[in-house]
């Protein structure tokens, strides 16, 4: 298959495999990869409940880029993190701020007493709504923001012959489902779908490589057809266009 400016398509793929990801931390890919924000304001939401809370638990914190941006936080703060790259990142960050971090593995029970957070909050982490329900105080809330399980599925099509992608059945509609037979209340719901746009190929092989479920197995030689592919899109026409799709809930536990 023909490359258009092959030097360019080289370089780039080079730049962005040799680019270091750490945590949470996307700051490689701006101006390369340029995705639209929801309507809401999910950290504003976050921090509308703080003067409620005496307690917090963010579960899946990452590199803790984001409870770090919320300070001042509640008294008593607890983070989870299951993935090991993340946890000395989110330690080093999340210590001076006094907040503890909980080293869990993927799937474990939440290691904490029942009700005993005023707020738990969650952005893009997997969760359990009974463990989640079981670990709330009464009356208190819930705050998600998830990843939809389409988003940006467009490189699937193009990289992939038999699109693997494993989360097709990660959606509002089903999560709130698992929130009902929670026993939840549900007092907001809304979802997004969202222009995410590729600049170069090297912003999607960085994501690709930060993303590592997007695409099973990417390796930039065994995917090659798929990437020249979508260089030469973004050569002819200056971008590749996919679809973020992102879904906000806010639950309550009942008094």
């Amino acid at each position: 298959m023909n490359i258009i400016h092959p030097t360019r398509y080289q370089r780039l793929l080079s730049e962005a495999l040799d680019a270091d990801f750490s945590g949470w931390d996307f700051h490689w890919l701006e101006g390369r990869m340029v995705q639209e924000e929801p309507s809401w304001d999910y950290p504003a939401i976050v921090k509308d409940h703080f003067p409620q809370a005496h307690s917090l638990l963010d579960m899946g914190t990452g590199g803790g880029e984001l409870l770090t941006s919320l300070a001042p936080l509640p008294p008593e703060t607890h983070a989870t993190e299951t993935y090991r790259p993340n946890q000395p990142i989110a330690l080093a960050r999340l210590d001076p701020l006094n907040v503890v971090l909980h080293i869990i593995q993927e799937n474990d029970p939440l290691p904490f007493p029942d009700a005993c957070f005023d707020l738990v909050i969650n952005r893009h982490e997997s969760f359990d709504a009974q463990e989640v329900y079981r670990v709330l105080k009464p009356g208190s809330s819930f705050i998600t923001q998830q990843v939809g399980g389409l988003d940006n599925l467009e490189l699937n099509q193009v990289l992939e012959e038999e699109i693997s992608y494993p989360f097709v059945r990660c959606c509002l509609e089903n999560d709130l489902n698992l929130f009902y037979e929670a026993e939840f209340y549900i007092e907001r719901a809304e979802k997004a779908d969202l222009a995410s746009i590729f600049k170069d190929i090297g912003a999607v092989v960085y994501y690709l490589k930060a993303i590592s479920w997007q695409v099973p197995g990417f390796n930039p030689e065994t995917h090659e057809e798929g990437l020249i592919k979508i260089h030469n899109m973004i050569e002819r026409q200056g971008q590749f266009a996919a679809t973020a799709h992102r879904y906000l809930i806010i639950a309550k536990k009942p008094t």
